[in-house]
């Protein structure tokens, strides 16, 4: 049989066409290949049933792709295996001899195939979590549980005037795994110096084992956090940022991302100059390491003593560029981040000569990230820079369209609109011909009947602002708003 076997290979492979028949040999030769190419079961991820490019090891003894057991962690979600058994994800080893039988088996094979993109593997863990799970689908804020721990905080849109806000404070890239804190061990000396070891190799399999190592511990491990966080940790991380292998630098700021988590690291991570090279990730990282890079930036501007630093070392611009990205990830970071900064003068300052007011009041039109963006328009319309930029840019036309469609997602988004139009009212003469021109005085009688007590305030003072009348002798002064604001004085305002 077996010599038989090799004479039907020498045939297929070394005789002539001419000595075979038409149709047998070529239906045969295809079916040899594609049984030659089916990949063998242990080469497909348990979870996705695809090829594995990047197969790591978890801590239950399982073999996953990366994508899938990531995507697993982001969304809280132990998947169960064919044996009944669950995985546990809390470590990841790269598993680099079934990595490379896999590479070989495509590369001795016909097979044209490519990983699956990271959202592809979310979108299909998210539709196998909602097949098993008892409850309906969890809302947007059940999938990312950083947002569940989110605080409210009343921050100051006008130095004057105090709006209570609800932001996240935490980014939405960061998510807790599914192990307690319990399970994780608060890190020794000994493992804090294993994992710097690690980071400082010059084998790539090694920093990956170290980043993906550190990730994990931080992940749920607040405890670890702070007592990870040191120069020498931070060094070496800050060099893996850079790194041209795309799994080392995304789990790298991911960890980045979770150690800035721990309030008295924030200012640690700033003065160890991660700033710059989180600044070079956003822009020209990958998409998921630039959503990292734009959630640690949102993370440590949440500390006074970082906002003047990050502005200074020039986060505004690219945190202004990821506003158009395609992720809303990064986008909604970035956002946040934004706002955070322009609490202080002069990023107000420097964000409005970037001609970011612009691009704010082109999402504001679109409305995408609106109650956000909706904040950041607020800050800048605290100082005289951003009143001059957003009045020129047409704001007022804008957010008065919007109160007069009324179609808020919620209540503290048209609060905040009707506070910037606040900030924008101590324009003076500017404010009020645009305000008359495009009908505000009505929008604003209409919150006063039916918007909450602070919108109801807010619109009180910019009414009373706008029917101040002036006299001059007794007589009420007649103002032509359309001179005024074609006239020589009023341009001068401009930028």
């Amino acid at each position: 049989m077996g010599n038989a076997g090799k004479q039907r290979w020498r045939f297929a492979f070394h005789w002539s066409p001419t000595h075979t028949k038409k149709h047998h040999q070529p239906q045969q030769q295809e079916k040899q290949q594609e049984q030659h190419d089916l990949p063998p079961k242990e080469f497909l991820c348990p979870i996705t049933g695809t090829l594995m490019f990047d197969p790591v090891i978890v801590s239950s003894g399982h073999t996953f792709d990366r994508n899938s057991v990531e995507a697993c962690l982001s969304l809280s979600f132990t998947p169960s295996l064919p044996d009944g058994s669950s995985p546990d994800f809390s470590t990841l080893i790269p598993n680099l001899a079934l990595k490379s039988t896999i590479l070989n088996h495509i590369f001795s094979s016909s097979i044209r195939s490519k990983p699956l993109d990271s959202q592809v593997v979310i979108k299909l863990v998210r539709e196998m979590k909602r097949k098993t799970s008892a409850t309906p689908v969890a809302s947007e804020l059940s999938r990312w549980p950083s947002r569940l721990s989110s605080s409210s905080s009343i921050e100051s849109v006008t130095p004057a005037t105090p709006l209570p806000l609800t932001t996240t404070t935490r980014p939405s890239c960061y998510s807790s795994s599914s192990c307690s804190d319990a399970e994780l061990s608060t890190p020794s000396e000994q493992d804090d110096n294993g994992i710097i070891a690690k980071l400082k190799s010059a084998l790539v399999y090694e920093q990956e084992e170290g980043v993906v190592t550190l990730r994990n511990i931080t992940r749920t491990g607040e405890s670890a956090r702070g007592e990870l966080c040191t120069p020498q940790l931070l060094s070496s991380m800050r060099s893996l940022m850079a790194s041209k292998y795309a799994s080392v630098q995304v789990n790298c700021v991911a960890a980045l991302v979770n150690l800035s988590l721990e309030k008295s690291n924030k200012v640690k991570i700033v003065r160890a100059g991660i700033v710059p090279p989180l600044i070079d990730v956003l822009r020209g990282g990958s998409s998921e390491a630039q959503e990292h890079a734009a959630g640690a930036l949102f993370s440590l501007s949440l500390d006074d003593q970082n906002k003047t630093a990050i502005g200074v070392l020039g986060a505004l611009q690219p945190l202004v560029y990821t506003l158009r990205s395609d992720s809303s990830r990064a986008r909604s970071d970035s956002t946040l981040a934004l706002y955070h900064l322009t609490l202080v003068q002069s990023n107000r300052v420097k964000l409005v000569k970037l001609g970011a007011v612009g691009v704010l009041l082109d999402m504001v039109g679109s409305g995408r990230m609106l109650g956000r963006v909706l904040l950041v328009l607020g800050n800048l319309a605290t100082s005289v820079e951003g009143r001059a930029a957003m009045l020129n840019g047409g704001a007022v036309g804008c957010f008065v369209d919007m109160l007069k469609k009324d179609e808020f997602d919620s209540e503290l988004t048209r609060e905040s609109c009707v506070a910037a139009l606040y900030g924008l009212s101590f324009g003076g003469l500017r404010f009020k011909g645009l305000a008359k021109e495009a009908g505000l005085e009505e929008v604003l009688q209409n919150v006063e009947q039916r918007g909450t007590e602070r919108a109801k305030a807010k619109a009180r003072r910019i009414l009373v602002f706008m029917r101040v009348k002036y006299e001059e002798e007794g007589e009420e002064e007649t103002v032509d708003w359309e001179e005024l604001l074609n006239s020589e004085e009023v341009n001068h305002t401009q930028l």
